[in-house]
């Protein structure tokens, strides 16, 4: 006789994780959330009173090869908060305010403890972003991964008067691109990144370029949302006619995604100092400068693009939010 435990798939591990995360789960619930964990499907309720054209916006992504270093460390609670932040800037750079999150978490072995701190962290992440953990998927299957490992893809749901959605179509020569710091290399440029430092460090070792932080305590680091500061400029009538958020492919790759046809962008990357990872990766890999740009964020993870007159306000607003607004670049005609 062959049991499904003993084909690798444990019934009371995944009932176990299902017990643990549902009170994390029913603190991100909003008032549109009309359904417990466990129904076949979510349903969420749309208040749409104050809207003229509401416009669903969607995203979905994963965490990438990230996941690999919070193997190395053996620490869970962070990616969670990775994939929720990552989703929810993709649609607040459309003007979008997130509604809902599903995941997506997949392993060859479940271990209630390791999928319990995944969970905590999308649970923390979509309380600071007003968003319901509405629903997902955990799935144990054996063979697929190796021991230890999973992987993670989320999705995300948004809503924005049709009116308001930013999308670049009123980006013109002359205006300014205003960068945001990021907190680290976010959720891009891991394979790279890991290429470099793990031929040379342990994930536990502190180089002296890190200032007495771990390669995992850098590496690990939360990738930040910017959905509070994005939408206070929105309501405070500031002039954003795009915004990039700055994930694989660098400033280059993604402020190209929103700007029109005829026009160009300039960036001084000089304009700011480095962040001391992105300084270590560079000169102990011999990573050349081109590819260092469209690899990573270089610290720069949100791209505001302003109209000229209006781009000392929104540089104030941005430092009132206590953030460090960095003047990159310029838009011109080509």
């Amino acid at each position: 006789m062959t049991t499904y435990r003993e084909a690798g798939v444990d019934i009371d591990a995944g009932e176990e994780t299902v017990r643990r995360i549902k009170p994390l789960v029913r603190q991100t619930f909003t008032r549109g959330v009309l359904a417990d964990i466990g129904a076949f499907g979510a349903f969420f309720q749309l208040d749409t009173a104050s809207f003229k054209q509401p416009v669903l916006v969607s995203s979905l992504d994963g965490v990438g090869t990230k996941l690999k270093v919070a193997f190395m460390a053996d620490r869970h609670d962070s990616v969670g908060q990775d994939l929720v932040n990552h989703c929810v800037n993709d649609i607040a750079v459309c003007g979008a305010k997130p509604l809902f999150f599903l995941d997506y978490f997949s392993t060859g072995k479940l271990i209630p403890d390791v999928a319990e701190q995944i969970v905590r962290g999308f649970s923390t992440a979509c309380k600071e972003n007003g968003c319901a953990l509405i629903g997902g998927e955990t799935a144990e299957m054996p063979d697929l991964y190796a021991d230890g490992e999973y992987d993670l893809s989320g999705t995300i749901i948004g809503l924005v008067e049709k009116d308001n959605i930013v999308d670049g179509r009123s980006i013109c020569a002359g205006d300014d691109l205003i960068g945001i710091p990021s907190t680290g290399l976010h959720t891009n440029g891991y394979s790279l990144a890991r290429k470099v430092l793990f031929s040379r460090f342990g994930v536990s070792d502190r180089p002296d370029a890190l200032n007495g932080r771990t390669i995992g305590d850098e590496l690990l680091r939360v990738h930040r949302s910017y959905l509070n500061t994005i939408q206070y400029l929105i309501q405070t009538g500031r002039d954003i006619r795009g915004m990039v958020h700055v994930t694989g492919g660098g400033i280059p790759g993604n402020t190209r995604r929103v700007i029109p046809d005829g026009l160009d962008f300039s960036v001084d990357y000089s304009a700011w100092e480095r962040p001391s990872i992105f300084r270590l990766i560079q000169d102990l890999g011999s990573v050349p400068e081109d590819d260092m740009r469209r690899t990573f964020n270089l610290g720069m993870g949100l791209i505001l693009i302003a109209g000229h007159d209006d781009t000392s306000r929104v540089v104030k607003e941005c430092e009132s939010l206590r953030e460090r607004p960095i003047r990159l670049g310029k838009i011109f005609s080509i």
